[in-house]
């Protein structure tokens, strides 16, 4: 049995063989090429085809504390990158607190990285979030190191320029988020970055959200970053854009009170799902199957109440 010519090396001239018989035309070279071996002799156990090999099993799901929101993605991914953007009013903070609640109410300890410094304690208190397992990670705070500087020393970056307090604070986020996912033992680590300039926040490498994404891979925490814009790409599993509808002062009725008086109980949010992307649901796992990538976007509404309601 002969066999054909496969390829021809360019560097060297000559063809590569898979037998020991050459075709018709071919010089002999010096030393008879070695026999193959069958891919039997290489693969003892044999190839598993593409066609039988395991589906990836679904993560489990965290509920989010809005019951709309669990109906649509079936909640929040454990082991996965969760992002939800929107501008400001948009809902951003109510998803936060929602969240951060249904995952302290049942005993897990969470993590706020808040790089804007602006979530309050008293309302995290009001919308049910049990304080005593919340870890409230304040970047932009001084350190006793930074103290001992002068008051006039600015940072300075790579290149000597001064930089920015915006990028001390994802810095700081940065380095907080490795040495959280790397400890565990967290069922919720949000990242607050939707009060940062939204130029300095896209400046965070790709190579570090892909980083954030295989370390809490295979761990029960969800991951959830709120923000303007997406900026982590492809490496978010749920993406969630929020949008406010239109305010309910300006369908108000005219009437002879000011329109000062007026006093605003509640505004309904839009969520839209850009990407859902889970794995499909493995026969022998035993997980809760999640809802696949629907096939146009869908959305829902949920209405944020204030407290005073």
């Amino acid at each position: 049995m002969s066999s054909a010519v496969v390829s021809t090396s360019a560097a060297q001239g000559r063809p590569f063989l898979f037998d020991a018989e050459l075709p018709a035309g071919v010089c002999s070279p010096t030393a008879a090429p070695k026999k193959p071996q069958l891919l039997s002799e290489i693969y003892p156990g044999g190839i598993t085809p593409a066609s039988q090999l395991k589906i990836r099993p679904a993560p489990q799901m965290a509920s989010s504390g809005i019951a709309s929101l669990d109906a649509l993605t079936g909640g929040l991914p454990l082991g996965c990158l969760t992002e939800i953007f929107g501008p400001a009013s948009s809902g951003r903070t109510s998803i936060l607190l929602a969240a951060l609640s249904a995952a302290t109410r049942i005993g897990q300890f969470s993590v706020l990285v808040d790089a804007g410094n602006s979530f309050d304690p008293q309302s995290a208190a009001s919308a049910a979030v049990d304080l005593d397992k919340l870890l409230w990670v304040r970047c932009g705070e001084d350190s006793p190191q930074k103290r001992k500087k002068t008051s006039d020393s600015r940072p300075q970056g790579r290149n000597g320029k001064t930089r920015h307090p915006a990028e001390e604070r994802i810095e700081q986020l940065l380095r907080a988020t490795d040495f959280l996912l790397e400890s565990g033992g967290f069922g919720l680590i949000a990242l607050d970055l939707a009060d940062l300039p939204l130029q300095s926040v896209r400046r965070i490498p790709l190579t570090t959200w892909f980083r954030f994404r295989r370390a809490v891979e295979h761990k029960p925490t969800v991951l959830l970053v709120l923000e303007q814009q997406p900026i982590a790409g492809s490496c978010s599993s749920l993406l969630l854009k929020l949008s406010r509808q239109a305010s309910p002062f300006s369908d108000a009725t005219p009437s002879a009170k000011p329109a000062h008086a007026q006093l605003l109980t509640e505004l309904e949010i839009d969520i839209e799902v850009v990407r859902l992307r889970l794995g499909s649901q493995n026969s022998d796992c035993g997980l809760p199957e999640a809802p696949r990538k629907p096939v146009s976007s869908a959305s829902t509404t949920f209405t944020s109440a204030t407290a005073w309601r």
